[in-house]
């Protein structure tokens, strides 16, 4: 492949490069952590609709879903039902900050090995469950694969990376999100017919990514960064050309060995993320997972069988339906694959907002008008909900999810990238957990004005994207404070006491891009 030339504006330098196929294959063997986070998101959905499911691990719930009189918005709430999604996400929070540590004592490659080990451990105790308290541990295993793939993959991808398609390649890691929940859904679909261990196969499937990710993660290489922070200095130089495909890598090289000094002075990377120049990225990272959550694309993804037998289609009909969001969920994915690094970050998360806003509200209309606690929607209706749904997933998938992971993991300084990172994957962690374990209930209480409140905070964060989050296309990993935080109108004013501070020490501790 031709060479390229990394650049941005400014004063930021050329990076030299080809798009190697060693890059390629390593963004395709690490974006496996994603199929294996995303199997797990759509699988969770279907298989907590299966009567078989139910009646094996939740009687009671089996029988109320089959009451004709039972109130539409009710008939699924149930706090041990929702543990068995959510239980994995409260184990993932928890985790992160173990694999934080992972990451930069032993590097990115051996965290992703050890996030397979556990996902593979986790998938054989739920597919071979015989009791509820054997599946909700192997869901808390799982979490903690989770927890660890999600810390190292997105900054695994970030570091790779040459800058000019760093935003396409990190995406791969939700587009692989969004395959393994449309892969889910299509085997959910086939094996709800298997009768009465069809819900078995389903959660045993889990374990092809997980051995995917594991067996590849013994083949890939580590990132130069994590070589040269963990001061295997000639051998990042030497990976480094090997991605690159070129042998003068000196510009970049320097970039790295610089950040992972300047790094090497932070003792305590968490005590340092607490400081006033760490908080730009920090409260982007946190407010961005929190916000991904809210829009309810989860809710959604998590339950849509169960939202679409609520709205009047039959088990073989709302799995499908589940396909087909499924389906708009990868191609909507691959749309922001092309346009993240030419339109840039902010407008897609913009753009959506408007689309996610409208197809909520739309949503919300409908069901509150006509879909009462008992019967079902009109069958025009209910096909309007479900085109609504594909609308509103095509919205987030282009923006909110991908973008989600791909700033933080672009946007902190090596000194607290990994420390910040698991900021943003245990608040993710944290919120899915919440809205998993509640909406069930939420949408017995709220019934169709759930739909409002995911707007409302659409609402919120539209405007929060407006004002307070900078765009960084084209802008090298290391180089982000000078080029974007002291940049931005509002978080510049951050840096005054790093500046002085940077002054007391001497100039050695300056960046050599700094303006």
């Amino acid at each position: 492949m031709p060479a390229i030339a990394i650049a941005s504006d400014g004063d930021v330098p050329e990076f030299e490069g080809k798009i190697t196929f060693k890059v390629i294959i390593c963004v395709m063997i690490a974006a496996c952590g994603g199929l294996m986070f995303g199997y797990d998101v759509g699988v969770s959905g279907g298989v907590t609709a299966m009567d078989d499911f139910l009646e094996k691990f939740f009687p009671s719930v089996y029988e109320r879903k089959k009451h004709a009189h039972e109130n539409n918005y009710c008939k699924y709430d149930n706090q041990y039902l929702q543990l068995f999604t959510s239980s994995l996400y409260i184990a993932a929070l928890v985790a992160s900050f173990f694999a934080s540590r992972t990451c930069t004592k032993y590097g990115r490659k051996p965290t992703m090995l050890l996030a397979s080990f556990f996902f593979t451990v986790g998938v054989a105790l739920s597919a071979l469950g015989v009791n509820i308290g054997m599946v909700i541990i192997g869901r808390v295993l799982l979490g903690l694969g989770v927890g660890f793939a999600n810390q190292a993959v997105p900054l695994f991808l970030s570091e790779l990376a040459p800058v000019k398609i760093r935003g396409a390649l990190n995406i791969c890691f939700q587009l692989f999100v969004t395959i393994g929940i449309l892969v889910a859904n299509v085997v959910n679909y086939f094996t709800g017919k298997v009768h009465p261990y069809g819900f078995r196969i389903s959660l045993g499937i889990a374990g092809v990514p997980a051995l995917m990710l594991g067996l590849g993660s013994l083949t890939i290489v580590e990132t130069p960064t994590s070589l040269v922070e963990r001061k295997r200095t000639e051998q990042g130089r030497a990976v480094l050309k090997k991605i690159r495909g070129v042998d003068n890598v000196d510009l970049e090289f320097d970039s790295i060995v610089h950040a992972c000094e300047k790094a090497r002075q932070v003792t305590d990377p968490y005590r340092r993320l607490m400081k006033r120049p760490s908080r730009p990225p920090l409260v982007i990272a946190i407010l961005l997972q929190i916000f991904q959550q809210f829009t309810g694309i989860n809710a959604i993804m998590f339950y849509a069988p169960v939202l679409f037998q609520t709205v009047g289609f039959g088990n073989d009909a709302s799995l499908l339906s589940s396909v087909i969001t499924g389906g708009v969920n990868v191609l909507c994915t691959i749309v922001s694959v092309v346009l993240v690094d030419r339109a840039g970050r902010r407008i897609l998360l913009l753009e959506s907002c408007v689309q996610m806003l409208i197809t909520q509200t739309i949503i919300g209309i409908i069901l509150m008008k006509d879909l009462k606690a008992t019967g079902d929607l009109p069958s025009g209706e209910a096909l309007v909900v479900v085109v609504m749904v594909c609308v509103f997933v095509a919205g987030f998938s282009w923006s909110w999810g991908p973008l989600g992971w791909l700033i933080p993991s672009e946007t902190f300084p090596l000194e607290t990238r990994t420390a910040g990172f698991s900021f943003a994957v245990s608040t993710n962690m944290l919120f899915t957990f919440i809205i998993a374990q509640a909406f069930l209930s939420m949408l017995c209480k709220m019934q169709a004005g759930i739909f409002f409140f995911f707007a409302a905070w659409i609402f919120v964060m539209m405007s929060f994207a407006l004002f307070f989050i900078p765009e960084t296309k084209g802008v090298p990993v290391d180089a982000m404070v000078d080029k974007v935080w002291k940049q931005h109108w509002f978080w510049r004013r951050y840096f005054d006491e790093d500046k002085e501070e940077s002054v007391k020490k001497g100039p050695e501790l300056i960046h050599p891009h700094m303006t």
